[in-house]
């Protein structure tokens, strides 16, 4: 008889990405904000192109966090 465990270790893994993209979520529509409150700085762009790219790696650190967190606790 098989039991299935929880990979301890992955789920640690799945976790650690998951807090990231937590910080990711707050830190990139905060600089979006900030830069597009100040448009005639010459900074705008740069910041609106950091933010973007932080907000898609949000995105994609969610769904990689998520998929390695079910991975820990239903592959065989």
């Amino acid at each position: 008889m098989e039991t299935n465990h929880t990979d301890k270790e992955l789920l640690v893994k799945g976790i650690k990405t998951m807090l990231l993209t937590a910080a990711l979520m707050f830190l990139g529509p905060t600089l979006f904000y900030i830069g597009l409150s100040n448009p005639d700085k010459p900074l705008y762009i740069p910041i609106l192109i950091v933010a973007s790219i932080l907000c898609i790696l949000a995105i994609y650190l969610a769904f990689k966090g998520l998929k390695t967190i079910m991975d820990s606790m239903f592959k065989k």
